[in-house]
């Protein structure tokens, strides 16, 4: 049975249990000979955050770890992209894996597609993970110091 072409995209900048959710779902999506592509924030992406944002090579590095170890037989490729739309718009998807933050962006990824006269994609929102506090887990309360990685209240 042919696996599906699944994509999901981010900046990963503090890789959290928020990340592996996102990433897990991609990969059970794709299926056993499916394809997970992975668009990674760089360059121009980065200097618009408000926190620090990690170098892509150890962002990515973290990302790589993570899956060696899920073991995915599948095709996989972590690639740079420059804005929020990476290849969704000059490659065709089965499946893009989005968080309630970016679910309007997958929207405006397939309006944009429609333009295009290319198909939509098939959209999959994971709900947030939260906290120990019942608050989403995020890069930005762990940057502050607030929680850790796994949603632990720190202070």
């Amino acid at each position: 049975m042919k696996g599906k072409k699944v994509c999901i995209g981010g900046t990963f900048n503090i890789f959290h249990r928020g990340h592996k959710k996102l990433i897990d779902t991609a990969l059970e999506l794709a299926g056993r000979n499916g394809e997970v592509f992975i668009g990674l924030s760089s360059g121009k992406l980065e200097s618009q955050k408000k926190k620090p944002v990690k170098p892509f090579s150890e962002r990515k590095q973290c990302i790589e770890e993570y899956i060696r170890d899920k073991k995915f037989e599948g095709h996989l490729e972590i690639i740079p992209i420059e804005n929020r739309f990476g290849l969704t718009l000059i490659e065709d998807f089965d499946i893009i894996v989005v968080s309630p933050e970016t679910f309007s962006t997958a929207l405006e990824i397939n309006r944009k597609r429609e333009e295009l006269g290319r198909k939509p994609i098939k959209i999959v929102e994971v709900p947030f993970v939260l906290a120990e506090d019942g608050k989403p887990i995020s890069s930005s309360r762990i940057y502050s110091g607030e929680i850790d990685e796994e949603g632990n209240i720190l202070s």
